[in-house]
Formats: structure tokens, sequence, C-alpha cells
């Protein structure tokens, strides 16, 4: 897919959280409109979209607040998909590529779907030397998290450690910060500054210590 390749009435998944490029994503997904949308993307092998709400709820209800979309989301493949039940899908979605929405609009079913044109993938580049202590830290943490449950866990690459864009996408989806933060972190286009900004909430947070620390 190339960065400036449109997709046209593209299913999307309103969330209370924020998907990033290359992150997973577990859901249950139980409404009609969920579900319908989730058989034909399987059946398809198509992605679908996840952004997240400025307003309203992920499920619907008589007089809620109406649903209100973020301009930015990211596409989503499906990785795995269970039915433990009818009426319940258990999924796992894996991020792609961010997307921005161009228009957007509601089926009579309730599904959103929206024409979006691609985002560029972000530049790489590599952690420098005072934030390699963001790149430890959040080697140990995978690392716990995948021992307690490897299904929903990524153990990362040499490769992966050293790109800011990867380093800070994992912390921002695993640090309890709020949805309009995450969704400011994932559609600036400059990782070193995406890197930094975490790098100083892990610090306030004693994750991670201040100062030049050297590579092992």
């Amino acid at each position: 897919m190339t960065d400036t390749q449109s997709l046209h009435s593209l299913p999307l998944f309103p969330l209370n959280t924020v998907l990033f490029p290359e992150g997973l994503l577990s859901l249950q997904v139980f409404e009609v409109r969920y579900l319908d949308m989730i058989r034909k993307c399987q059946h398809a092998y198509a992605p679908f979209g996840v952004v997240a709400l400025q307003s309203g709820q992920e499920v619907r209800k008589a007089g809620a607040q109406t649903e209100r979309l973020h301009s930015e989301g990211v596409l989503a493949h499906i990785a795995r998909l269970d039915s433990p039940q009818p009426g319940l899908l258990h999924l796992q979605c894996k991020g792609v590529q961010r997307f921005h929405i161009q228009r957007c609009w509601q089926l009579p079913h309730g599904l959103w779907v929206a024409d979006v044109a691609m985002l560029p993938d972000d530049p790489k580049v590599t952690v420098p030397k005072h934030l390699i202590g963001t790149s430890h830290a959040l080697a140990q943490a995978l690392l716990n998290l995948h021992s307690h449950d490897p299904d929903h866990a990524q153990l990362p690459t040499p490769t992966q450690m050293h790109d800011c864009a990867w380093v800070a996408n994992r912390w921002a989806e695993m640090l309890p910060l709020p949805v309009r933060v995450k969704q400011q972190l994932m559609t600036l286009d400059a990782p070193l500054l995406r890197l930094e900004l975490i790098a100083d909430v892990l610090e306030q947070s004693g994750i991670t210590g201040s100062g030049p620390q050297e590579e092992a």
C-alpha cells in the first residue's frame, strides 16, 4: 500500500482507545453492526479502520450521546478470530498504517464507513543514546507481559528496539494515558519527538531515569 493511496467506504470500528501501527488489539464483538463487518473483512482478507471516539460510547444505547470520531485512525488486519458462542466473536487485530478520514457517514444499521487517505509510514529513526533507557525498560516490560500472556504481547527484535517509532508506540499503548493524549502521539509525524514525550512520562513515573545512558 502506498502512502498516497485512498480507500473508499472503509468500515470503521470506533473505540475508547487508540491503535498504533504494528500494535496488537484484542476485541470482543457482539453488536450486529460489527459482527457483520468482521465476518465480511475476514472473508475478503480486508482491513477495517480503528478510530478513537471524541464523544459517544462504543456500544449503542438509547439516548446515548452522538458518536463523534477523531479524524485519524489506523488500518487493522484480523490476526486471529474465534467464535466461542453464537453472536460473540473474539478477535485479535494488528495495526498497519495510519489514515486520515476525508469524509465519513453512518449506514442505516449504525456502522460507520469512511473514505480515507493513507498517511506516510513513520521514517526509520534510530533511538539516540540518551533515550536507550526507554528501549531497555520496554524490552523488560514486554518480556514480563509475554511470560504471563504470550498471545497478547510482542517480543521485540533488535531492529525494533532501535527504532524510535516502534519503541514510542509500544509504550504509548501500555501507559495509562488519556485517549486524547494517545491520539496526539499517534498523529505526530516525528518519531523522535514522540519518543521524547514518552520518555518524559516514563521519567515522571519513575520507570526510567534521566540523563545519557550507554547502550549495553
